[in-house]
């Protein structure tokens, strides 16, 4: 299954060319993404070994942070799906070594579940 073919729910469609551009020397040799979501201009890249959180900066796109999180690293994780009145999901990772989680705001329409999902893979495999 391709990443493409693997996008769930209502995660946007993920550009190629976009992607590849974006993960230039970031993938080691081996690695390649099996799963990705866009989350307005942030990615979330799922590889069979780290989940990658892509969060382009400024106005221009040019900053860019990458944050890398091998699996084995994961502790836990939580995603909190949006409510009535609150339209935001959040996403927290606990990362061993680490007392505070890393936490991003999901827009609503984020494919929560889809997220999870690859998150639970990952960790679990």
């Amino acid at each position: 299954m391709g990443i493409f073919d693997g996008l769930l729910g209502h995660g946007s469609a993920v550009d190629p060319a976009d992607l590849n551009k974006r993960l230039n020397g970031v993938l080691i040799e081996g690695e390649a993404p099996e799963l990705a979501f866009r989350v307005i201009r942030d990615f979330f890249v799922f590889t069979q070994f780290r989940v990658i959180l892509v969060d382009i900066q400024g106005m221009t796109g040019t900053k860019v942070d990458y944050m890398s999180i091998p699996y084995r690293a994961v502790t836990r994780f939580s995603v909190e799906t949006a409510g009535t009145f609150d339209l935001d999901s959040e996403l927290k990772i606990w990362v061993s070594g680490s007392s505070e989680p890393i936490a991003r705001t999901l827009k609503k329409g984020a494919d929560v579940r889809g997220i999870q999902r690859a998150l639970a893979t990952g960790v679990l495999r």
